[in-house]
């Protein structure tokens, strides 16, 4: 499946709001949509996907981050960012295993208003893709609140310039974890 067919299925998935399905099999599909979340105008969908890194190199999994932004009433794709997957992605883990109820494992950014005629001024959109142990149902993002889907993986967009902080919430609503996005972005040099 090349960028065109990918970007045609994330698309369909935004803007005929279709549920992402549960990965059944990442080996029978090359592309395999994990998360979204969408935040008003704004948007982002985390796949998995399998690929070379250059033309004859061994195949890899990696984990990308799609952003959008809708304007006059179509998404529009503003950039995105990826890296390598964990061994076994589809495969939740403990909070031991993990070092803790959240992992942060990849932030971007992306210009929303690309077309100003002056350098100053630009907004953004931000997101987050984590990780969240198996005893975390859901993870509060300020003041919403998105389920885990079953194998951990989440991705969160925002607009503001802060970006708010991670509470992850076990089944009953307890909070297990506080993740200070802005202070984790900083740790990781990001």
């Amino acid at each position: 499946m090349n960028d065109n067919e990918v970007r045609e299925e994330i698309l369909r998935l935004l803007r005929d709001d279709l549920p992402i399905p549960a990965p059944a099999e990442f080996e029978q599909r090359p592309v395999v949509p994990l998360d979204r979340d969408v935040d008003g105008d704004i948007a982002v969908i985390l796949v998995l996907r399998r690929g070379q890194a250059m033309p004859g190199a061994r195949d890899l999994t990696y984990m990308e981050t799609w952003t959008f932004q809708k304007r006059d009433g179509d998404w529009q794709e503003l950039g995105g960012a990826g890296g390598t997957a964990p061994e076994k992605p589809l495969t939740r883990r403990g909070a031991a295993e993990l070092g803790g109820h959240l992992l942060l494992h990849g932030w971007g950014n992306t210009v929303r208003n690309a077309n100003r005629l002056l350098p100053w001024g630009a907004k953004y959109v931000h997101e987050a893709r984590l990780q969240a142990s198996d005893e975390v149902a859901r993870i509060r993002f300020g003041n919403r609140t998105l389920e885990v889907p079953e194998h951990g993986h989440a991705v969160v967009v925002w607009g503001a310039r802060r970006a708010p902080r991670a509470e992850a919430l076990s089944a009953d609503g307890a909070v297990l974890e506080v993740l200070d996005l802005d202070r984790s972005k900083t740790m990781l040099n990001i």
